[in-house]
C-alpha cells in the first residue's frame, strides 16, 4: 500500500499537467470580443495568466494586427500582474485584432469601436433639433445596427435614422425643450455579432422654464411684474451668453429694446436698462437666473408682446409674455339721474383667445343685469338705468382671470330738481330765442319792403323829371321855328 501511494500522486501530477497544457492550448486558440467607445478607454485581457504563476515571469507582447505595440506613447500600457493591455483615448482606427503572446501561446481579441458625436458639442438652445452621428469600425464585416434613443427621463425618443452605409448612421432628433437637458442613452443592438451596448451622452438645452406663450392679465393703473426664468443654473451651463428684452405693442409693430443682459461662465446675470421713455423698474433681490421687469403703474397702451431673447454663438432662443390690460369707463360719467341711462364699457387691449370672454354683472342683481361678450370681442357695453355696483370679469376656461368694478351712484334729489329746472329754463330760453328770431325776421322783412318801395318811388320821380325836361325842350324848339 505504501508503494501505490507515490504512483497515484505521480499519475495525478501528470493528469494535472496534461489538463493545464490542454487548457492553455485551448486558450491559445480562443478569440475574445470586446467593445470600446471612442474617447474612452478599454482593458484587453490576456487569458491564462494567473497571478503568482510562472507565466507572469515570461515576456508578454501585444500586437495590433501585425504591429508590435512599443508602449512608448501615453495611450498604451500593460497592467500587472495579469499582463492586460490598457488603451486610452480610443480612436476608430484602434479597432481590429489584438494578439497577446507569452511563450508559445497566443490569445486574439477582436476590438469593436463605436464613435458617437452630437452636433454643436451637445450645447443647444431650446427649439433646436440636434443631429447624432454613430460610427463603427471592426476587423469583421460591419453589422447592421438597430438604434434606439432614450431621453433624460428614460422616455423612448422617436427619431429619423439615415443609414447611408453600415459604417455611419445619422440620427435626426426632434426639437429640444429646456426640460430635455440631462443624460441620454443610445441603445445599440446587433444579432451577429451579438451587441447590446448602451452609450450615454450629455445634452444641455439652454432655455426658459416659462410656457412657450404666456398671457398675463392686468387692470389699468395696477402694478405688474413680468418674469422669465432661465435654466442656466439648473443645468450648470458653464458657457457665457447674452440677451435682451424687447417690447412691441402689436404684431408687426416696431420693437423697442427695454434692457440687455449678459451671463458669465459662473452664471451671474448683469442687466443694463436701455429705454428711458418706458416707465419700468428692474426689481432688486430677484431669484437667480431670472430676467424681471416691474411696471409700477401700467397704462392701457403698455399692453403688447414682451419678448426675452437669448443669444449664444450666433444662435437665438426667445420667449414671449403677452400683456393684456383691461379698463372700465362710463358715458356719461358721474351720478345717475332719475329716469336717465348711462353706458358702462369694459375693454381689453388685445385679442382674447377663443376660450375667453368679457362678462358684465350687477352685484346682487338679477339675470337681466348680466351680459356676455361674443367670441374674441374686445369691448362690451351695458346700458344701466339703476344705481349699484357693477363688475366686469375676464373669464378664460371658466376661470376669472381679472375683475374690475364700477360704482354707479344715484344723483341726489336737489340735483334732479336742478336738472329739471335747467331743462325748463333751457326750454323757455329756447322759446324766447325763437320768438326773438321770428320778430327780428318780420322787422327785417318789413324794412326791406319799405326800402324797396322808396327805391321804386325815387325811380318813378326821376323818370317824371326826365319827361318834363324833354317836353320843355320840344316847346322851345317850336317857338324858335
Amino acid at each position: 500500500s505504501q508503494e501505490t501511494t507515490p504512483n497515484v500522486s505521480s499519475a495525478l501530477h501528470i493528469l494535472f499537467l496534461l489538463l493545464s497544457h490542454s487548457l492553455i492550448s485551448t486558450m491559445a486558440h480562443q478569440n475574445e470580443f470586446q467593445i470600446g467607445l471612442a474617447g474612452g478607454e478599454v482593458t484587453l485581457n490576456c487569458p491564462g495568466i494567473i497571478a503568482g504563476s510562472k507565466l507572469t515571469q515570461e515576456k508578454v507582447t501585444w500586437k495590433h494586427y501585425n504591429t508590435l505595440l512599443s508602449f512608448i506613447g501615453d495611450r498604451f500600457d500593460i497592467k500587472s500582474p495579469h499582463k492586460q493591455l490598457q488603451v486610452r483615448n480610443l480612436k476608430l482606427t484602434d479597432a481590429g485584432i489584438y494578439t497577446c503572446k507569452y511563450g508559445s501561446h497566443e490569445v486574439r481579441t477582436s476590438l469593436h469601436i463605436f464613435n458617437l458625436n452630437l452636433s454643436l458639442d451637445g450645447h443647444f438652445l431650446q427649439n433646436e433639433a440636434p443631429e447624432l452621428i454613430l460610427m463603427q469600425n471592426s476587423s469583421s464585416p460591419l453589422p447592421d445596427l438597430s438604434i434606439t434613443l432614450f431621453d433624460s427621463n428614460n422616455n423612448r425618443v422617436t427619431a429619423e435614422v439615415q443609414n447611408k452605409n453600415r459604417q455611419k448612421y445619422i440620427v435626426n432628433l426632434k426639437k429640444l425643450e429646456a426640460m430635455d437637458s440631462g443624460t441620454w442613452v443610445c441603445q445599440v443592438h446587433s444579432d451577429s455579432p451579438l451587441i447590446n451596448e448602451n452609450i450615454s451622452f450629455a445634452v444641455k438645452v439652454l432655455g426658459f422654464q416659462n410656457p412657450d406663450l404666456e398671457r398675463k392679465y392686468a387692470a389699468v393703473d395696477s402694478t405688474v411684474i413680468l418674469s422669465w426664468h432661465l435654466n442656466s443654473q439648473k443645468i450648470k451651463w458653464k458657457e457665457g451668453f447674452t440677451g435682451q428684452l424687447n417690447w412691441k405693442q402689436q404684431e408687426g409693430a416696431n420693437a423697442h429694446e427695454l434692457l440687455d443682459f449678459n451671463a458669465t461662465a459662473q452664471g451671474e446675470l448683469n442687466e443694463t436698462k436701455k429705454s428711458s421713455n418706458f416707465l419700468f423698474e428692474i426689481p432688486e433681490g430677484k431669484r437667480e437666473s431670472t430676467i424681471e421687469v416691474k411696471l409700477p403703474k401700467v397704462h392701457f397702451n403698455h399692453s403688447g408682446q414682451y419678448q426675452c431673447q437669448l443669444k449664444y454663438q450666433g444662435r437665438y432662443a426667445q420667449n414671449k409674455i403677452e400683456l393684456v390690460v383691461m379698463k372700465v369707463s362710463a358715458n356719461p360719467a358721474g351720478p345717475l339721474s332719475r329716469g336717465a341711462n348711462i353706458t358702462l364699457t369694459c375693454q381689453v387691449s388685445g385679442l382674447l383667445p377663443p376660450s375667453a370672454y368679457l362678462h358684465w354683472e350687477r352685484v346682487n342683481g338679477t339675470e337681466m343685469d348680466k351680459k356676455n361678450s361674443k367670441q374674441q370681442e374686445v369691448k362690451l357695453d351695458v346700458n344701466v338705468s339703476a344705481a349699484g355696483l357693477w363688475s366686469c370679469h375676464l373669464i378664460e376656461d371658466s376661470d376669472r382671470k381679472i375683475s374690475l368694478h364700477y360704482l354707479v351712484e344715484e344723483a341726489p334729489v336737489w340735483i334732479n330738481y336742478v336738472i329739471i329746472g335747467a331743462s325748463i329754463g333751457g326750454s323757455l330760453l329756447a322759446f324766447a330765442l325763437g320768438c326773438l328770431c321770428i320778430i327780428s325776421g318780420i322787422s327785417w322783412q318789413r324794412r326791406r319792403q319799405r326800402a324797396k318801395r322808396m327805391a321804386q318811388a325815387r325811380q318813378h320821380l326821376l323818370e317824371n323829371r326826365t319827361c318834363q325836361c324833354q317836353h320843355r325842350r320840344m316847346q322851345q324848339k317850336f317857338k324858335n321855328l
